[in-house]
């Protein structure tokens, strides 16, 4: 029997095992009790994705990509996609943002250290993934090289702390022209930041509304998973997010992952929106 690398858990019903993946081998449709073991040793250390109530399957049954959209309108977007677990890419929400030519590594370098908007940071979210960095202030303190992309490999992610914080980073960028008119967002936003080859591990999110994450530099592609109980119903989606362009997919909803293509360093935005 094919090795099984990842899961999250498993449910026995008389003698068949239903074993959730992060990659589930098609013809797999018994388990034998010597792998769920190895396979429980496995469990990562977050496990809030365990207790999450069923999804109807319907939420994905039938999409097999991600749409490209250009030149849409509010209404447009509130209609098909704003509140939808649709995947959609917004080519053209970029223009004229300040954030496209000066969001970087040593602007965030300055803005957190030399203008203190960090202060705060250690009680926020902040995200290691594999970097070993554990906190912003580490991120912004590593060795030239590193930073540079030619040492170590590294991939943060982090959310903004206060008001003004937030307020000062929204001055760089604006608000996507195709939210829907009433849609607010909260005074949050995430930053994600590294190099190439890194990137998330399959999750779901555990956050309020749908959100949108805009790609300022670099090139990320991502994977979405449907939900553990339809995984025999619903496709798995991979495609690549281009510098410029605006994703917005529910997180909640989705399992996804991601991972930065070779080139330059990837860096995104965003925000949820109710």
């Amino acid at each position: 029997m094919e090795r099984i690398a990842q899961c999250i858990l498993f449910e026995q019903s008389g003698n068949n095992y239903k074993v959730v993946l992060n990659e589930v081998p098609k013809d797999i449709d018994r388990i034998d009790v010597v792998a769920v073991v190895e396979c429980i040793l496995e469990l990562p250390p977050s496990t809030k994705s365990l207790f999450r109530p069923p999804e109807d399957c319907s939420m994905c049954i039938g999409i097999s990509n991600v749409t490209r959209l250009a030149k849409t309108s509010a209404e447009e977007f509130e209609e098909l996609f704003a509140y939808t677990t649709k995947p959609v890419i917004i080519t053209d929400a970029t223009y004229n943002w300040r954030a496209i030519q000066e969001f970087s590594f040593e602007f965030f370098a300055d803005f957190y250290l030399n203008e203190k908007k960090g202060k705060k940071i250690n009680e926020c979210f902040y995200f290691a993934y594999k970097s070993g960095l554990n906190s912003l202030q580490e991120v912004f303190a590593m060795d030239e090289r590193r930073a540079n992309l030619s040492g170590e490999p590294w991939y943060v992610g982090w959310s903004t702390c206060y008001d003004e914080e937030t307020r000062k980073l929204r001055s760089y960028y604006n608000r996507p022209y195709f939210l829907p008119k009433t849609a607010e967002s909260d005074m949050v936003d995430w930053i994600f930041m590294g190099g190439p080859g890194q990137g998330a591990h399959m999750h779901v999110d555990s956050v309020r509304h749908i959100s949108w994450q805009a790609q300022i530099r670099g090139r990320k592609e991502w994977q979405l998973a449907p939900p553990p109980e339809c995984l025999y119903w619903c496709d798995w989606i991979t495609f690549t997010v281009e510098p410029g362009e605006i994703l917005v997919v529910d997180t909640n909803r989705w399992y996804h992952k991601t991972k930065i293509l070779p080139g330059d360093m990837s860096i995104t935005i965003g925000a949820e929106f109710d």
